[in-house]
């Protein structure tokens, strides 16, 4: 890995601004580069870019490996000729700083619709002939998967009729001539979605900035990942799981917690070399430069609760495939760019896997600041956050969880002068300054932090539904100012 220091903003890119109704890959996202660019950053950091499943959530896709295409840019469609300027008229009117998902869907279907009935109708170019076939592995199932998923009106692919569900080869047939036009569309989204990314990635880096991705360790239930490859999943004959992943009880939840992904079998991936994953990998590391591996523990070893199990409580602990996956992988794929999420309780046997490959941790502020340490005492392989998707904004942390809590407001007052008489700009600039001067190789603010947005702004409260991933910014506040700020930090502190 560099081992020079670097800095760079967290921003899924559903949050960026625009007319239709959530962040897309077009003029806003290049404008996004332009102002990291302009602020001296040099990593720009997204979710997983996946096809988003149950409550909106790109941590539960239906696909580890296909793209969102919510995320298409309509006007580049216009730019490609496949949607007319009129067709564009009379657009809903979408609130600006927050994601109405249902709405927004509806809407862009009916736009990519039109655009996929003027593609269809030209001949096949070269570019879209190579994509289907260096995608093949995992597009096709998903194109058939997807168009399935619509026909049987969104049922889990588990509860649809016995054939499609166990994948007998006479009812795929049948299946694959009967949505023929539906699963063409789905291919048609993905090349889409791949053309437009991997455009934004070389602008990218084009201006000196590097995309880290973000892979989830598990996969939902009702993908195409777990339809199409039974054999890697612990499942029952009805493709049922038979157990299922999760965390244990713990000082912040005395149930654990219970996140229902079906578990691998870890030992028939290992027969050939953990193929699906050296896939996954090579497919993610096309899109992206670096990637945070979520969950990195699970892979020293993992919770495993049976399913039907209404909480996390009656799990255990299994081994994961440890150094061999690791080793197996940069056999094939060299040396791999990864961040490991660390987060938690991490054990001995964790720490060693992960220095033994030489891969960065992560360090929140706000979890080390409740524990009352200070940040400037960890090691330089390491990635410093003010937070995750998964906490709170920075302000909204201090007014709710600092404010509240008198032995740490006191210990924050006596050692760094911090208190509520403070401005809310000078409370958010002064912890992104303190992760600034940290040791660590490689700083990554949310943009929510830089832009000193409190609690109304949080991506993400785990354990909870309905009202999360749908936050975005508004245009005009990536100011000359922002701008001028952030470029002093990075001078101040050599990143």
């Amino acid at each position: 890995m560099d081992s020079k220091r670097e800095c760079g903003v967290l921003l899924h890119p559903t949050s960026l601004p625009g007319k239709y109704g959530q962040g897309e890959l077009g003029k806003e996202a290049y404008q996004f580069i332009d102002f990291l660019k302009q602020g001296r950053q040099k990593l720009w950091q997204v979710l997983p870019l996946n096809p988003v499943g149950y409550g909106n959530s790109p941590y539960q896709p239906f696909s580890a490996f296909a793209g969102n295409p919510m995320l298409i840019s309509i006007d580049k469609l216009v730019e490609k000729g496949l949607i007319q300027k009129k067709q564009l008229e009379n657009l809903p009117h979408f609130n600006k700083g927050q994601i109405q998902f249902a709405e927004v869907k509806k809407f862009k279907e009916q736009i990519l619709k039109k655009a996929f009935q003027r593609f269809r109708l030209k001949p096949k170019s070269p570019e879209y002939l190579r994509f289907l076939e260096e995608n093949r592995i995992w597009l096709e199932d998903y194109a058939l998967f997807s168009s399935l998923l619509g026909y049987f009106k969104g049922l889990s692919w588990h509860l649809w009729p016995g054939f499609a569900a166990l994948r007998d080869k006479q009812s795929l047939n049948y299946y694959k001539n009967l949505l023929a036009e539906d699963i063409q569309y789905h291919l048609f989204l993905q090349f889409e979605f791949h053309s437009q990314w991997l455009e934004l990635k070389k602008y990218a880096n084009e201006k000196g900035i590097k995309i880290i991705g973000d892979l989830p360790i598990f996969v939902a239930h009702n993908s195409s990942d777990v339809w199409g490859n039974p054999h890697l999943f612990c499942l029952d004959d009805e493709g049922k799981p038979l157990k299922v992943a999760g965390v244990p009880p713990d000082y912040f939840s005395a149930t654990g917690q219970l996140w229902g992904n079906p578990i691998y079998r870890w030992e028939e991936m290992k027969k050939d070399d953990y193929c699906w994953w050296r896939e996954r990998f090579k497919k993610i590391l096309e899109l992206t430069d670096l990637v945070r591996l979520d969950h990195f523990r699970g892979f020293d070893a993992y919770w495993e609760i049976p399913a039907g199990e209404e909480t996390a409580v009656n799990g255990c602990w299994r081994d994961g495939p440890g150094e061999d996956f690791f080793a197996v992988l940069e056999k094939y794929l060299g040396k791999l760019p990864i961040i490991a999420e660390d987060l938690g309780v991490i054990t001995p046997r964790v720490e060693a896997l992960k220095n033994k490959f030489g891969y960065p941790g992560m360090k929140v502020l706000q979890f080390l600041l409740e524990g009352m340490v200070f940040p400037l005492e960890f090691p330089e392989n390491m990635v410093v956050y003010t937070g995750t998707h998964d906490n709170d904004t920075i302000l909204g942390w201090y007014k709710n969880q600092v404010l509240t809590n008198p032995k740490l407001k006191n210990w924050l007052e006596r050692h760094f002068m911090i208190n509520e008489k403070c401005r809310d700009e000078e409370i958010c600039w002064f912890f992104i300054e303190l992760a600034y001067s940290t040791r660590a190789e490689r700083v990554i603010i949310p943009l929510q932090d830089y832009l000193c947005l409190g609690s109304e702004a949080r991506m993400n409260l785990p354990g909870t539904t309905g009202n999360n991933w749908g936050w975005r910014y508004l245009n005009g506040q990536l100011t000359g100012e922002l701008v001028e700020r952030m470029s002093k930090l990075v001078e101040t502190y050599g990143r």
